[in-house]
Formats: structure tokens, C-alpha cells, sequence
């Protein structure tokens, strides 16, 4: 006879989720003990249906030319996804339910202290603390001798903005997270930094368009710089139009993935002042047209109109910076 908890196993089925809620009210250990069981699995599933979602996703990107590759197919596929997600956690498959068991159960006998755990395979914790505050100073500093601790705030933050990848809302935030990277473009080649701005914001839409990885994370790639033979980094497959014989033509292209915005912003500075191509774009870079157009007729972009749309775009940056 099949249980009502053994219904949530369907993940069509939200009876067999509300008899897990019902039960979980009842007064005798047993069936808490039965519905605290069931609710990991769920919690478990979920999770392995996220890891499918993840897999299927990066596959996604290279069926795109696939007959299968349509918006049905992958409607039946994520209904099996769920499915199986379902039934590989009820089989134990990852074994995170029954540490949700352990946990919320009371279960504390059989955990391992966090204190005598190694976080990597050869140094254990403290000593990992040790090596970061030697190199990072990141580590917490004693304020008193209650042990109340204070974290070094600007190097928590200077870190945050060199490993993360921001998101902007508005041409407003991705104006103001490029100025200083910008600035250290001027600073390296004489281009004005506002043109800078503009061409990562033609680029990628004002950071709306920033190219992803198969993982689904930004590439981080504010000027599309390709990944070439001379790139020994990560790379992000994307389809692509350029203009060949005065035609658009789709093409799939790789391009370099970074870290940071700091390094696609580095990586452009070296990607400009070490390439013979560019040499004259950059020997008078102060003048916005000579140098936009030196970028065009060294082939930086195909499209005839390149020079002129990122002039177009410069007007709106220099509105927004006088804001």
C-alpha cells in the first residue's frame, strides 16, 4: 500500500508534499521522525534538480543547431529532470538527506568537531587563517579582550570587487564601475576614459549583455576580445554576426573569459599596446575620432559603423557622468 508521505515522490503530486506538512504535526516521534525524512528527500531532490538544470544548460549551448534543441522537447525533458531528481535522492544518491536527518533530528553524536576538519588536503584551518592574514590581510583583528572582533573592512572590500562580477540595473551603475578602471586605461594609453566606457558599453549593452560562460556566469569580457591562439585562459563559446564582404554572417566564435572586470580591463590595455595592428589607433589616442577609427580600419570590429556608434554611445556616458 502506497503512504500519502510516498506520494510526494511525484513531483507532479502536491498532496504527498501537504500529508509531509500534516504529519509533521503529529504528537508521536514516530511520525515526525517519518516526515522529517521525507521533507530531506525533498530538499535533496531539489538540489539534484538543480545540478540537472546546470548540466543541461551548459549542454544547451552547444545544441543550439539541434532538431531536439526546441522549446516542447525541453518541456517533456525538465518534467523528467524533476522526476529523476526525485527518485535518485529517495535511492540516496548524494546522501544530503540524511545529513538533513542528522542535523534537524538531534543527531550530534556522530559529527566530527568543524575545529579538527581540514578544508583542503594538506593544511588545516588555522594554519590556512595564518597564510591569509600573512598575504591578504584579510584575517579579523582582536579589539578587546572580550574577544570581540573587528573585520579590516577596505581590504574585505577591495578583494569583493576584484573577485566578483557586479551586475548594473542601469547605464547609471555601469557607468560608475568603469570610471576608475577606465581611468587606468588613460593613464596606461592616453585614451580618454569616457571612450573607454563607451566602447564596453557598446560591447555589451551597458553590461546587460556581458557574455556567459557555459556555466551561466559572466565572462566578465567588457570588450569582446576573442580568444585567439595566444589566449591560454577560459573561454566562452558564443554565436556572433560580422560582416564579411559587406554581408552579416553568424558565426560561432570563442572569447576570453576573466576573473574580474580588473582583468578584462588589463588584459584590454595589454591586448592593445602589444599588438603592431593597433600601433597607429594609439599614436594619437587623445583624439577620440582618430583613435576610434584607427580601431576600426585595424579591424577591431567588422561592422563598417563601429567608430560612429561608439561616438553616439560617448554622448549618453558624457551625459551621465555630469549627473
Amino acid at each position: 500500500m502506497t503512504s500519502p508521505i510516498d506520494k510526494a515522490q511525484n513531483y507532479l503530486d502536491l498532496n504527498g508534499l501537504n500529508s509531509i506538512r500534516q504529519q509533521s504535526n503529529a504528537t508521536d516521534k514516530e511520525s515526525k521522525q517519518a516526515a522529517l525524512e521525507s521533507a530531506a528527500k525533498q530538499f535533496e531532490a531539489i538540489f539534484m534538480q538543480m545540478l540537472l538544470k546546470s548540466m543541461r544548460q551548459a549542454q544547451d549551448v552547444l545544441a543550439s543547431d539541434s532538431p531536439f534543441n526546441s522549446e516542447s522537447t525541453k518541456f517533456y525533458r525538465d518534467m523528467h529532470d524533476q522526476q529523476l531528481g526525485l527518485e535518485l535522492s529517495n535511492n540516496g544518491a548524494l546522501g544530503l538527506a540524511d545529513l538533513i536527518v542528522r542535523q534537524l533530528g538531534g543527531d550530534t553524536d556522530n559529527f566530527t568537531p568543524s575545529s579538527v576538519l581540514r578544508t583542503d588536503n594538506n593544511v588545516p584551518l588555522a594554519a590556512q587563517r595564518q597564510n591569509v592574514s600573512d598575504r591578504q590581510s584579510l584575517l579579523v583583528k582582536e579589539k578587546d579582550p572580550t574577544n570581540d572582533r573587528q573585520t579590516n573592512d577596505s581590504s574585505v572590500l577591495t578583494q569583493f570587487i576584484q573577485k566578483s562580477s557586479p551586475t548594473f540595473e542601469q547605464p547609471k551603475d555601469f557607468v560608475t564601475a568603469l570610471t576608475e578602471p577606465a581611468k587606468r586605461v588613460q593613464k596606461q594609453l592616453n585614451v580618454p576614459f569616457e571612450v573607454v566606457i563607451a566602447q564596453a558599453a557598446l560591447e555589451t549593452g551597458w553590461g546587460q549583455k556581458i557574455i556567459k560562460t557555459p556555466q551561466g556566469e559572466s565572462s566578465n569580457n567588457l570588450f569582446n576580445i576573442k580568444a585567439d591562439s595566444r589566449w591560454q585562459g577560459g573561454k566562452a563559446v558564443k554565436e556572433t554576426l560580422e560582416y564579411e564582404q559587406g554581408t552579416m554572417v553568424k558565426k560561432r566564435e570563442p572569447f576570453r573569459v576573466y576573473d574580474s572586470i580588473a582583468d578584462s580591463v588589463n588584459d584590454y590595455i595589454q591586448f592593445l599596446s602589444s599588438s603592431e595592428r593597433y600601433q597607429g589607433a594609439l599614436k594619437n589616442s587623445s583624439n577620440v575620432e582618430q583613435f576610434l577609427h584607427g580601431l576600426q580600419k585595424a579591424g577591431y570590429a567588422t561592422d563598417p559603423n563601429y567608430a560612429k556608434k561608439i561616438l553616439g554611445t560617448l554622448k549618453k556616458v558624457t551625459s551621465l557622468l555630469s549627473d
